[in-house]
């Protein structure tokens, strides 16, 4: 059964961290439709000003982060002393569990990618160490389409594996396509999934996706993608649906309030790091 559009998000300009100008796509608004994923920003300019500030030192609990460069730099930094730095096409995977504390740095001439927040099952929220996994290029694989290019980040495709998050899958797909290309992609049918035009726009079964926007998809085993005169580049996230409740503030995510109070008053008190990390 061929997947359809039944939401769409458009990203709003938005200004977080040191003073980064980004595109926030996904909120705290549209946690349940598209569950298990929560925030999505999206950066995309050649003006150094706009993003070189950063992200200085913050604390995250209860969720992971999916950081997706296309085009420049991530220079990621934690609490324990960590320093990676991914580029042009390649991913950083930050599992903050019981508490993390990092810090992330964009660059170079363009700045052009994503990131996204994926909850965490409640049973995981507070056992998960915190862990981190730069996705480099020698781990993405690469899939020929007919009028474009499936790179693999995270999950599987036709059979094949990349790399996996330990406690909620996620098959994450950055497609490239040429103009004037159709392609049909499967996904896992029961799986909650949503595209994102990063570059250009993409018709979803006659629905057309503006670029910088989110799509929801309708259940089934695949997708059909098709641009017109221009090319586009689209990621295709995703997931299984956890259908729990979220309680959301600021960095942390947690299932009630009483558990959010909590997160807040360790970080008050310095006990916010609970358990050893996993890098």
């Amino acid at each position: 059964m061929i997947r359809k559009v039944t939401y769409q998000t458009k990203g709003q300009k938005a200004i977080d961290g040191a003073g980064v100008h980004l595109v926030r796509v996904l909120g705290n608004t549209t946690t349940d439709v598209y569950d298990p994923f929560l925030m999505m920003d999206a950066f995309d300019s050649s003006n150094p000003d706009d993003y070189t500030a950063g992200f200085p030192m913050h604390p995250h609990r209860g969720i992971e982060t999916i950081t997706f460069v296309s085009k420049g730099q991530m220079l990621h930094q934690d609490h324990l002393g960590t320093e990676a730095l991914v580029t042009d096409g390649e991913a950083q995977w930050l599992t903050a569990g019981s508490g993390a504390e990092h810090a992330e740095f964009p660059g170079g001439e363009r700045m052009l990618g994503t990131q996204l927040w994926l909850n965490l099952p409640a049973k995981d929220k507070m056992t998960a160490p915190p862990a981190y996994h730069s996705i480099s290029t020698d781990e993405i694989k690469e899939f020929q389409l007919d009028g474009g290019v499936l790179r693999l980040m995270t999950g599987e495709y036709d059979g094949e594996e990349g790399w996996q998050g330990k406690y909620l899958p996620v098959d994450f797909y950055d497609i490239h396509l040429e103009p004037n290309a159709k392609v049909e992609i499967p996904v896992k049918e029961g799986w909650s999934a949503f595209l994102f035009t990063l570059i250009g726009d993409v018709a979803v079964d006659d629905t057309v996706i503006l670029e910088k926007t989110a799509a929801k998809l309708s259940d089934g085993d695949h997708i059909v993608l098709e641009t017109k005169d221009k090319s586009a580049e689209i990621l295709l996230y995703s997931s299984k649906r956890l259908d729990e409740p979220v309680a959301w503030a600021g960095p942390i995510v947690m299932n009630t309030n009483d558990e959010l109070n909590q997160a807040f008053e360790d970080l008050a008190n310095g006990t916010f790091i609970k358990k050893q990390a996993e890098y």
